[in-house]
């Protein structure tokens, strides 16, 4: 359905920054835009990231065809 254009340091990074902005939304502030963090835990398990296709940006580091 969708390329893959998710690298692996790429999705290293995703989780680390999805859990601590998730983790917001329990502990310190306890706000709701902690949930924020799902989004880059969510592209982190498909692969692809819309935003990455907006912008022509593929980190996975696989040639695609043209």
């Amino acid at each position: 359905m969708f390329k893959t254009n998710e690298g692996s340091v790429d999705r290293i990074v995703r989780v680390a920054l999805g859990l601590a902005v998730l983790s917001l939304a329990f502990v310190g502030p306890q706000s709701p835009l902690g949930y924020l963090g799902i989004v880059p835990i969510v592209t982190l398990l498909i692969g692809w990231c819309p935003l990455y296709t907006v912008l022509g940006i593929n980190t996975c580091g696989v040639k695609t065809a043209k």
